[in-house]
């Protein structure tokens, strides 16, 4: 041949080895994790260090590969037209054509591809050096591109925001652990954690709070035995003082507390050691939180203040409920009992059949989490509430329905409540 096309064909070559770095550079960066790089970034990596800034602005990143990339394309097929048309006259089009698809497809895209999906962060940290020199030559042309696609995006009601990530941390996270469950690699335990602890800062309060209905209190004007006797009967250590109606809140007791008081009056001598005890001169003063406190925010706030004990209003200021330190804990790790909660052992219990005897109060998110269901929570915190919002109506017992792919059969109902149903997922 001559010289000429000995030079075009070692073009081609150069181009297509090029093209290929482009490929492979794009699936490196976009496919490699970002927590790996900042280990490696940690122990001294400046490569990966550099793939994490140019991963800040993918845009860029992505515009300068694929200009790049597609340069490299575009002069190759055309130099291949040239060198085929010379070998074989006119019918040498037909050649380029059928020649570059292959060599583009095999080596230029599925080769750098498949290598860099494979050794996503070794590559993104080689390569980024490289493609940050080439995104600082494209820049002009890469942004008078982007300039334009938000033009004409925007002309079409399409807004583009210049920070947002491709993915948030968050969804990534949680996307990866589900992956996990279900290819078997990550318990269901485990999930359960992850997942309850990324979803702590969009809940709140009011969905695992403890309702007013069933909060146990003390009457300030009760006399002081009966208030002990109230107190050693309850499995809890902290319960809140009302005065006149329920919904006015007055103090809190501790039982530890209670018992230093009495001890000291006891100590003190006399007949009768409890005539003289006062119990709001021992009451702590109580804490009240909007039901729409976060989660997260109202962890924080527990550790902050010092304290595990919040009673809930809502935005009239009316008592709505109560939660603890201890239920949003719970929330993460799951059920936490001791030998003083009543049915501990049993928050569920299927029976031989196959169904399962739920308690009305279970929270929707609770049951999913036992049983890997997904009953919606949108409309109703609870099990009792899904039933009523989906029958628009409060049902007797013995009623049944049909809903998400599973029939409720309400056991038991205590005035306006549901207490007791029986869930069956339908074949």
């Amino acid at each position: 041949m001559e010289t000429g096309l000995w030079i075009t064909a070692i073009a081609i070559l150069t181009l297509l080895v090029a093209s290929a770095f482009f490929s492979g550079s794009e699936t490196a960066l976009t496919a490699a994790s970002r927590g790996k790089l900042h280990a490696r970034a940690d122990k001294g990596s400046k490569g990966a260090g550099l793939a994490l800034k140019l991963l800040d602005d993918t845009e860029s990143l992505i515009g300068a590969i694929l200009l790049g990339n597609n340069l490299m394309n575009i002069l190759a097929a055309s130099l291949a037209t040239v060198f085929f048309t010379r070998l074989f006259g006119e019918g040498g089009v037909a050649y380029a054509t059928l020649v570059m698809t292959a060599l583009v497809v095999i080596f230029a895209e599925v080769m750098p591809k498949t290598y860099a999906i494979t050794n996503a962060e070794t590559a993104a940290t080689r390569v980024a050096p490289i493609i940050a020199f080439f995104i600082r030559i494209f820049s002009p042309i890469v942004g008078f591109v982007r300039a334009l696609v938000r033009g004409v995006l925007g002309a079409v009601g399409v807004k583009v925001e210049a920070e947002r990530n491709i993915l948030a941390v968050q969804e990534e996270i949680a996307g990866a652990i589900a992956l996990g469950h279900s290819e078997g690699a990550v318990e269901k335990e485990q999930r359960d954690r992850i997942l309850g602890a990324l979803d702590l800062g969009d809940r709140t309060v009011e969905e695992i709070m403890l309702h007013r209905s069933q909060i146990e209190m003390i009457d300030a004007s009760l006399s002081a035995r009966e208030m002990v006797e109230l107190c050693l009967q309850s499995a809890h250590t902290r319960l809140p003082i009302f005065s006149g109606e329920p919904e006015n809140i007055v103090g809190l007791i501790h039982a530890k507390d209670l018992l230093r008081a009495i001890y000291a009056l006891q100590a003190g001598g006399g007949a009768d050691p409890l005539s003289d005890f006062d119990i709001m001169g021992i009451a702590m003063k109580p804490y009240f939180v909007p039901e729409t406190t976060t989660l997260d925010d109202q962890m924080r706030e527990f550790l902050r203040r010092h304290t595990h004990f919040a009673l809930v209003v809502d935005e009239y200021g009316a008592l709505q409920g109560l939660i603890t330190l201890e239920d949003i804990l719970e929330e993460i790790v799951g059920e936490i009992t001791d030998e003083f909660d009543i049915d501990a052992e049993h928050p569920v219990r299927r029976t031989e059949a196959g169904d399962y005897i739920v308690d009305g109060a279970m929270t929707i998110r609770d049951l999913n989490r036992a049983n890997d269901w997904s009953l919606p929570d949108d409309e109703a915190n609870t099990l009792a509430g899904l039933v009523i919002h989906e029958a628009q109506t409060i049902p007797t017992q013995g009623q049944v329905f049909s809903f998400h792919g599973f029939r409720f059969e309400v056991l038991a109902r205590k005035d306006n409540r549901i207490t007791r149903l029986k869930v069956r997922a339908l074949m």
